[in-house]
């Protein structure tokens, strides 16, 4: 009778456990089936490319006309790093960040680079250890998971990248995951405004500042400020925070 009742229990189990799996694979393919609307077509493709030439990218990126480039100071600040701070610079390109928020968070702190190019992730850890940034992590991410270690973060920074990300509620649930909670969301992208902003941003930005800004709200995150940077035209700088649990 009794090893009657533990098979049972283990039969339940059993199915409780796969039902949850189910459920839990369910979840994940609902966030992977939502990709974002109005994509350019092949948005990343040219970060995908073998081929790709990483100093072209850097000509292009670390340049004085490029706005999140000559406000990176400003931008920098914003963040609010403190030494000891773990901090994810998500869509990090060829490193432009990296050394300064290496130098923010010191040697006691953390920072994590993502990207999702191969190549990219190359020159990310060629540069880090050129510039003897210790405390600097590569890590190679998805289209849909920014492969950051949950509740390890207390800031995260999307510059420039988000309009990239082709399925945004995905990668933001992995953000949110990431963020410990009190921690921050920093987001820098271009405004899009019909009639206004010049034909590359309208062509290139999937959609306005509005529905980016709802994009993260809807992913659990409060929104904090809107920070005003001097020198930026085209940009913004979105400041969210992930509640207290």
């Amino acid at each position: 009778m009794i090893r009657r009742f533990m098979l049972l229990g283990l039969l339940s189990y059993a199915g409780f456990a796969w039902v949850s799996s189910l459920a839990a694979v369910a979840q994940t393919a609902t966030l992977e089936a939502k990709r974002a609307q109005n994509l350019p077509q092949g948005i990343n493709d040219s970060f995908l490319d073998p081929d790709m030439d990483v100093d072209e990218f850097v000509e292009r990126f670390e340049i004085e006309s490029r706005e999140v480039f000559a406000c990176r100071h400003q931008i920098l600040a914003a963040i609010q790093l403190e030494p000891g701070m773990s901090v994810a610079d998500v869509g990090a390109g060829t490193g432009l960040y990296l050394n300064p928020l290496s130098k923010s968070v010191g040697e006691s702190g953390h920072v994590c680079a993502v990207d999702i190019s191969p190549k990219f992730i190359k020159h990310l850890r060629q540069r880090a250890k050129d510039e003897g940034l210790a405390n600097v992590e590569v890590v190679l991410c998805s289209d849909r998971d920014t492969n950051l270690k949950p509740n390890s973060f207390d800031r995260v920074f999307i510059c420039d990248v988000y309009h990239h990300f082709e399925y945004p509620e995905s990668s933001l649930a992995s953000i949110h995951r990431a963020l410990r909670p009190g921690g921050k969301l920093i987001l820098v992208d271009f405004n899009r405004i019909p009639g206004e902003s010049r034909e590359w941003l309208l062509t290139h930005i999937r959609a306005p500042k509005s529905v980016f800004k709802q994009e993260v709200l809807d992913a659990g995150f409060e929104f904090e400020s809107e920070v005003e940077v001097e020198g930026f035209e085209e940009n913004y700088l979105l400041r969210f925070i992930k509640p207290a649990e």
